[in-house]
């Protein structure tokens, strides 16, 4: 693939795992191929959110908007948006915002995903600023899911990378699959600290589509 072809919506994640994407489920293989770069979907997580609150709004200052999810609910409905790219450097790029509708207010998450230099390894830059760096890697469970786990986390901080290690540091495990029964998309993600435990999660389903009017939305859905 050349520079100028248009990348397929799921390019970083068949880029980082190579030979291995064929090991997905035949339905997440079909998504990540679409010669789609602007990705949309909707969805309900069963559980989504912090369970420690506006505490939360204590690391807004280092971290940055576009990061912290200061409110905690169930069945929450849910739109990602995701632009597939390609770095100056030629390396497949994924940048993602979902946002969390919960009652009355909205949250968000934005990060960008680079395929790394290594094999299998990707780099997700969090928060509208990008000052959470994780290297996570890319696998394919035997459900044929796609799985992601932290390798390393810093902060990017006045031009410099701080390794969050130990104590400081998190632990993130993203499983994206497949639900045949609904056909639908599902998503389990967990970030856990060492001493505080689950600071972070989200898990439910969604199905990539076009952008939908109020009345095109399933039950649940509702802005």
């Amino acid at each position: 693939m050349t520079d100028s072809t248009a990348p397929m919506r799921g390019q970083v994640f068949l880029d980082a795992l190579g030979a291995e994407a064929e090991r997905l489920h035949p339905e997440i293989l079909a998504q990540y191929r679409a010669p789609v770069a602007a990705g949309h979907a909707e969805g309900v997580f069963a559980v989504a959110g912090s369970r420690f609150g506006s505490w939360t709004a204590l690391a807004h200052p280092i971290v940055g908007p576009g990061l912290l999810v200061p409110t905690r609910g169930s069945d929450v409905p849910f739109v990602l948006r995701t632009t597939s790219g390609r770095s100056t450097t030629g390396r497949a790029t994924l940048d993602s915002t979902r946002e969390f509708l919960f009652p009355g207010h909205t949250a968000r998450i934005v990060d960008r995903l680079t395929v790394s230099v290594r094999p299998g390894l990707v780099r997700n830059l969090l928060g509208a600023r990008g000052r959470v760096e994780l290297i996570e890697e890319c696998s394919v469970t035997d459900e044929g899911f796609l799985r992601m786990r932290t390798v390393r986390v810093a902060l990017r901080l006045f031009g410099r990378r701080f390794a969050l290690r130990g104590l400081l540091g998190v632990r993130v495990d993203l499983v994206d699959g497949w639900d045949p029964e609904h056909r639908r998309r599902t998503i389990d993600m967990r970030a856990v600290n060492a001493v505080l435990g689950t600071v972070l999660e989200y898990r439910g389903w969604y199905r990539e589509s076009e952008p939908a009017t109020a009345e095109g939305r399933e039950p649940g859905q509702k802005r």
